[in-house]
């Protein structure tokens, strides 16, 4: 039997590589870390970048995975496996937070809300199953934007509708904000799609470290952010808990 090819395994490395970092590698990164020529990791590179699995940052250089390889990735995991892993998870956060829990992943140019747990009060709730939501004005869509370039490019060529005062209007406004939900691994909604209303979010990733759908809690800003606007640190520890355990039942490695 022939034995495994090496430009394969390397191409395999490198795109883990970028699936696992938090934002864009450059040339030599990449070659550093996986121990490789800087002239083969730049061929291996290109070619991946030729068939839509990495993208190259024009200003820096840099590579990031490809909307062609996150469309890939995401096509194998329909939403009710998504929601029947994340069951269990969900309703344990909904009890940890004292908040309700959604759900979401990307249809269409917005949030498509899969699973939703009540508040754990006598509160009267209405169900968001199936609801669509914006991506620029939630936790939730600004976890799907800040890992996937064909999302944000479709901010583009639609209104970008404000809600309130407090939502983020242009698209340069939108990329800031999602480099920061990169960094931190986690997004943040502070009254920018109903008034008063707050949300946190977190990433949930499936084989490879790809992200294929978000995991987040919303209620009233008082009880999920502090006096200075940011996230109370036990919440966003729970959000950020709930959906790496998700995200472990999904396969994915430690990123």
């Amino acid at each position: 039997m022939p034995g495994p090819i090496q430009s394969i395994e390397r191409a395999a490395a490198i795109l883990r590589l970028l699936a696992r970092g938090s934002g864009k590698l450059g040339v030599g990164e990449i070659a550093e870390s996986l121990e490789l020529a800087k002239a083969t990791a730049h061929g291996i590179l290109r070619t991946l970048q030729g068939v839509g699995f990495v993208e190259q940052d024009r200003d820096t250089g840099k590579y990031q995975l490809g909307a062609a390889l996150l469309h890939l990735g995401t096509s194998y995991l329909d939403v009710n496996e998504l929601r029947s892993r994340a069951i269990n998870w969900a309703d344990a956060l909904a009890a940890r937070s004292g908040e309700a829990v959604r759900i979401g992943s990307p249809l269409d140019g917005r949030v498509l809300v899969v699973h939703h747990v009540f508040r754990p009060d006598d509160s009267l709730q209405t169900l968001d199953v199936g609801a669509l939501l914006p991506l620029h004005a939630t936790a939730l869509g600004k976890v799907l934007l800040a890992y996937d370039t064909a999302l944000v490019a479709s901010l583009r060529g639609s209104e970008i509708v404000a809600y309130t005062r407090r939502t983020l209007s242009s698209l340069t406004a939108i990329k800031r904000a999602l480099a920061g939900v990169r960094e931190g691994g986690w997004a943040g909604e502070l009254g920018e799609m109903t008034p008063g209303e707050a949300g946190i979010a977190a990433p949930i990733r499936g084989h490879g470290g790809i992200v294929v759908g978000a995991l987040g809690i919303s209620g009233a800003v008082e009880r999920l952010m502090d006096s200075h606007g940011s996230p109370k640190a036990t919440l966003l520890g729970h959000v950020r808990d709930a959906a790496r355990a998700v995200s472990r039942d999904l396969g994915a490695s430690r990123w």
